[in-house]
Parts: structure tokens; sequence; C-alpha cells
């Protein structure tokens, strides 16, 4: 989501500039890229860029391939083939060995639903949502439709199919792919034509609610709002709890730990880590989020710790079900040997992200498969009749 916000304010800086914009989106992959499906970057007319495609291998020729869309007024699908290692046009010896779909997009000011403004709505609401960009693989000189359709999770739909005979099976998959909670790809192929969609599916950011403003909570922050990440900062203290001493994105609440959950917003991405110091009042956050569905509740400290918290909560008569502990996490973080308070929000940082995303925290060199499953990217069909 941070990308999509750094282009969305240099979209809105190139416009007060009278600077015309073009948006490059990789909308497939067949094999390996150091960026996945739905990385997006954003080109003005004076050769500007925001945001990443690649690791920087393909920027040169997209920014190319980004202004002749401009001068065109006119859609256009780029294939980057990185296994070619003769291709001098990206690059010798790249080493990504993928085939990427790159959709360049001049962006209309006029059109109240063009890419950018479908962009702002997703990152406007913490909702999840469906983004639909269509595109023709088979005749890359034919009309590239783009990005059109926007559903949101409160079912507020944006935009339009431009095929009104594709309507209705889209929108099936748009709804299925919000049900999965999933990006799908599919190939809609008619008599006498052929489009594919890239469905993808979009969550909110991760919210990052750290409890305990204390010096070591500040490399949380720090590096949570790098990657993008909502962050917010709870203590009982006052003179801990500043905004100054933090992060400029971070929200600072100095609140009671029986109050604090009236005041904070959860949905499936938001998670806590307990890092006050304070034994009474870390039992009390936790007394209050085992009671609501956190997706990850991380406690600061050794494990016996957390085992006296634990029994403490039962001898009150708290019924603790596997489900409620297995969303605890203590001693918090992944094993990296972190020392220093910047090592150990990494390692916590590190372990956020598997969770989120159900992956084990390993090493990728002890992974059997490739790093991102190639199922992922696999192009169904849908023949209408």
């Amino acid at each position: 989501m941070k990308e999509l916000r750094e282009i969305i304010k240099a979209y809105d800086a190139a416009m007060h500039a009278g600077k015309k914009s073009a948006l490059a989106s990789v909308v497939h992959l067949n094999g390996s890229s150091y960026r996945r499906p739905g990385a997006r970057m954003l080109v003005t007319d004076e050769g500007e860029l925001t945001g990443a495609i690649s690791g920087g291998c393909l920027e040169g020729d997209a920014l190319r391939k980004a202004l002749l869309a401009l001068a065109q007024q006119q859609s256009k699908l780029v294939t980057y083939d990185t296994n070619d290692e003769e291709d001098a046009t990206i690059g010798v010896q790249l080493g990504c060995a993928g085939i990427i779909q790159v959709l360049f997009e001049p962006v209309d000011p006029n059109n109240p639903n063009n890419p950018i403004q479908l962009l702002r709505k997703i990152i406007a609401l913490r909702q999840k949502s469906v983004l639909v960009t269509l595109f023709s693989l088979e005749d890359k000189r034919n009309v590239q439709p783009g990005t059109c359709l926007l559903m949101e999770e409160n079912g507020n739909i944006s935009g339009t199919i431009p095929y009104p005979e594709l309507n209705d099976a889209i929108m099936e998959d748009v709804q299925e792919a919000m049900r999965q909670q999933s990006s799908s790809f599919k190939n809609y192929a008619g008599k006498d034509f052929s489009v594919t969609a890239f469905i993808e599916f979009l969550q909110p950011a991760v919210s990052l609610v750290v409890v305990g403003a204390g010096n070591d909570a500040i490399p949380m922050m720090q590096i949570a709002d790098i990657i993008g990440w909502e962050v917010r900062v709870v203590d009982g203290r006052s003179t801990h709890a500043k905004p100054e001493r933090f992060v400029s994105a971070c929200q600072v609440l100095v609140s009671k730990p029986e109050k604090v959950l009236e005041q904070i917003p959860i949905d499936e991405q938001t998670v806590f880590v307990m890092m006050t110091h304070n034994y009474n009042y870390d039992l009390a956050m936790l007394r209050a989020l085992l009671q609501r569905k956190v997706t990850y509740i991380g406690i600061l400290g050794p494990r016996k710790k957390l085992d006296r918290m634990l029994d403490e909560l039962r001898n009150e008569g708290m019924q603790l079900s596997k489900e409620q502990l297995d969303r605890v996490y203590g001693p918090v973080g992944l094993e990296i040997g972190a020392e220093t308070a910047e090592e150990i929000a990494l390692s916590i940082i590190a372990e956020i992200r598997a969770v989120l995303t159900g992956n084990p925290g390993g090493s990728l060199r002890n992974k059997q498969d490739v790093i991102h499953s190639r199922a992922a990217t696999f192009i169904g069909e849908k023949r209408l009749h």
C-alpha cells in the first residue's frame, strides 16, 4: 500500500504541475521476476518515475514505452523476456528467467474511474478490494482495455467492464476472488474475441499497534513505517507516549489498558505487540485482546512471563481455547540471534509478516520449491457461448 500512496501523491503533484502521466503495471508473469503481478510505476511526461516494476533492469525501457503510450494516448502491452540473454533492450544475463507482461496506460484526468482514481479508492478506506485489469495477450496491437473496475468489500463498484457480454462472467470471478481472498488470472474466449483479466485481490495495509512507548518501540515504528504499515503506539505514561519521539505517521495514544481497544479499529490485518515492560499493563491488554479476534498478539519477554500471565487469566476463570492461544506469540519474534532493540524489532516485524502470509519464516535456501508458486499465475480459461 505504501507504493500506491506514493504513486497517488506523485500523480497529484504532476497534475498540479500540468504534467501528463502514464501508469505501468505488471499484469502477468510466467516464471521468475523481482516484482510480482500488481507492481506499479507512475511515469510523467518529463520522465519522472515513482514506484517500480522490477529491480531496476526494466525501468529504462519501460520509461520509453510509457512515453510512447503518452504520446499516442493509447494503452500498450509489452512483453519482457528475461530468459533471453541476447536481448540487448533490457540487458543481458539478468538471471530472472521470467516472461513479464507490463501494461502501460495513459491516465486520463477527465475519467472519474481512471486507474489512479481506482487506486485512490483502494487506500481511502481499510477495506478488502478486488481490482480488474483487462488486456489482450493474443494481439498486443489490439485495444488494451486496462484497469477498469473496482469492487470494495462493502459491495461498492466503481468503473465498468467495457465488454457487456463479459460482465456477468467477470463479476462472478471478482466475487469469487473476494471470497477466496486471492488473486487470479482468467482468459475469456468468445466467438470473435479473447481477453485476459488480472483479477487482483488487495488487502488493507498491516496495522501495527505497539503497546509500550519505551525506547525499544522506536525502531519498531521506524521499520514498520518504511515498509508501509500503519503504526500506532499505546502507553499509560504521558511522559513516554509523545508524538515527537516517533515517526510522523505514528498515532500516539495515552490510555489505560481497558480503554485501548475502544480507540483502535481491529480487522484481520491488525496486529499487536506488547512491550511496556510493565507486567500488569501487559496482563490487562492480553486479557482484553484474547476476547477479540486479533490475528497476532506478540509478547516481549521470556516464556515464563507469558506462562504466568496465562495462568493468572485461567485462575480468573477465563477458558482459553487452542484458537486463542495459537494467536499469541511469546517469546515474540523469529530466532535470528537478535540482541539490540533494532535487531529485536527486525525479528518481530519478520515474524508478523510470516504469520500474515502463512509462511514458516525459514531460510529460502531450504525451500524445495520455487520462491513463488507458479500456480498463482496460471491463466484459467472461460469460454463464452
